[in-house]
């Protein structure tokens, strides 16, 4: 029944690729039709004229420099603020004292838009990469440390309890126990935060920036080369989307063994 199942679900996966794309290529070919025809806005540019700008900036070279600029921050952020947002949930999930430390700062910080405080920030750290790493790690930490913290808390009390009947000391329960349970969630925070991490890096870049795709958009919408514009915003989605897919597939792994329903639909 199962061997039935399985060969369902891969005779559906075609339909369903098929299905996700449908409304990208409606919307390349109406943009298509669309450019230049009178009274059309000069921002709608034909997929084709985009790519042919995509080919030259990548053959000068200028649209990676500034690609590996933005991944740097992007990246750089991103590491510190998942590594903080893991380790500092994970312990308040397990000794009260830094859970209550914690809980109202995030309570209070968390739902401030982390673009907002980008003018606070540059006036601490300037215009230079460090403030935007710092805004990055920032937005980063509050979706990786509540998702961790509750996926922590979340772990069942009875598998606590049989751990502690079996002889396991704290940092075994911790090891064995908590920590496994708390993985899947731990990846949900991980996720949210790749995806912030390229959304704040493209605002901060926009400001006093000389390199990166943000700074591109910037310069393509004031020479008013569209082109450009959206050759940026394609790179800047097309590392994210290659980003989500690695974490995806460390998921799986890790995730293989001990929850195999979850590491199957990630």
């Amino acid at each position: 029944m199962s061997g039935v199942r399985n060969a369902t679900a891969a005779g559906h996966l075609p339909l369903r690729w098929l299905a996700g794309w449908t409304l990208p290529v409606a919307l390349l070919v109406a943009m298509q039709l669309a450019a230049g025809q009178p009274g059309a806005p000069r921002y709608v540019v034909a997929p084709t004229d985009i790519a042919a700008t995509t080919w030259e900036l990548l053959a000068s070279g200028e649209l990676i420099r500034d690609a590996m600029a933005s991944g740097m921050r992007s990246y750089s952020g991103f590491f510190m603020g998942a590594a903080l947002g893991v380790a500092i949930g994970l312990l308040s999930a397990v000794w009260r004292p830094a859970r209550a430390f914690f809980d109202p700062l995030v309570s209070t910080l968390y739902p401030v838009p982390k673009v907002a405080l980008l003018p606070v920030i540059i006036t601490w750290l300037g215009f230079g990469d460090v403030s935007k790493i710092a805004l990055i790690t920032l937005a980063v930490f509050f979706p990786t440390f509540i998702n961790t913290l509750y996926g922590a808390r979340a772990t069942p009390v009875s598998l606590i309890w049989a751990a502690r009947n079996m002889g396991a000391g704290g940092a075994c329960v911790f090891r064995r126990v908590i920590f496994p349970a708390a993985l899947p969630q731990i990846f949900t925070g991980l996720r949210s935060g790749l995806a912030l991490s390229f959304i704040v890096l493209f605002a901060a870049e926009m400001v006093g920036s000389h390199d990166g795709l943000g700074d591109m958009v910037v310069r393509a919408e004031e020479a008013m080369r569209y082109d450009w514009m959206y050759a940026a915003i394609l790179a800047i989605g097309l590392m994210g989307f290659v980003s989500d897919r690695i974490l995806l597939a460390i998921r799986r792994r890790l995730l293989a063994d001990k929850y195999p329903g979850e590491a199957r639909h990630a």
